[in-house]
């Protein structure tokens, strides 16, 4: 009887183990998990917005990370031993999510800049808005493109596609398998690229056609030195502003959805992740 309550006392104390280390591997599990989500989160267009409260953002992390973890629940996590290493884990995880979302967020600038190039040529940069974004006080051409580069960006469904394309990164890239490669610094530059050229042919238009108004202006200034040019130019140009917007705003918008696709294909790329073609169909 003795040796029988020893065994049972052995098995309880070794299943209690077992119980204990799964518990801690699977924990482990999730805190990669909420960390690579919450990098996105807070980082990427719509997720990271700081007009949503953070606790928002924080609960949305949490529940996107109660949802993946299963599907995850076959990896095996190595066990990191020290805090230094389970540190060194949580960043590579991080760097992922805030690759998916600061990367998509470049391009968003790219539009900003283009309405600050065209507020600085149209004489309209001390008219300025608020963006809670930055926090901060931005020409209000700039938060002009910005809103409607989010809207673009909503009604293409840019969310699901990021979204789509963490997903993806959890297949090509278990927990724990975090990356820090030169790839992502390359792929940041090309972003940082793609971002001018885009602000640049968003704002050429319009640009265009204010630095003709302005030689026009030079022209009937010497020929008719009586008027008063720099009234009349700093209607003209409001008008030309208004007018180029109207005429162009559309085709800057175009460019924008068009540059989505490349863009997440660079990031994903770059974590040498397969961007499923099912998401743009």
């Amino acid at each position: 009887m003795l040796n029988i309550h020893h065994s049972a006392f052995i098995i309880h104390h070794w299943c209690m183990d077992w119980l204990n280390q799964l518990s801690f591997d699977k924990f482990i599990l999730f805190t990669l998990v909420l960390t690579r989500v919450s990098g996105l989160t807070m980082t990427a267009p719509i997720f990271g917005a700081r007009e949503v409260p953070m606790r928002i953002r924080a609960f949305m992390a949490l529940a996107l990370a109660l949802l993946i973890t299963p599907s995850q629940w076959n990896v095996e996590v190595q066990d990191p031993g020290n805090i230094l290493n389970y540190l060194v884990l949580i960043g590579g995880e991080l760097v992922v999510g805030v690759c998916l979302g600061f990367g998509i967020m470049i391009i968003f600038h790219g539009m900003e800049l283009a309405g600050e190039m065209i507020g600085y040529v149209g004489g309209l940069l001390l008219a300025e808005a608020y963006d809670p974004s930055w926090d901060a006080n931005v020409p209000i051409i700039s938060r002009l493109f910005f809103l409607v580069s989010l809207s673009i960006f909503v009604c293409i469904g840019g969310h699901r596609l990021v979204m789509a394309g963490l997903l993806d990164t959890f297949q090509a890239i278990p927990p724990g398998n975090g990356v820090f490669s030169r790839s992502i610094s390359e792929a940041f530059f090309t972003l940082l690229t793609q971002s001018y050229s885009l602000g640049i042919r968003a704002a050429a238009p319009a640009t265009l056609a204010l630095l003709l108004a302005t030689l026009i202006l030079g022209l009937i200034s010497r020929t008719v030195p009586q008027l008063n040019v720099l009234v009349l130019g700093l209607g003209l140009n409001s008008l030309l502003i208004f007018g180029a917007l109207a005429l162009t705003l559309g085709t800057a918008a175009w460019t924008f959805q068009e540059q989505i696709e490349p863009a997440l294909e660079v990031l994903l790329d770059a974590l040498h992740t397969p961007l499923s073609a099912q998401w743009f169909s």
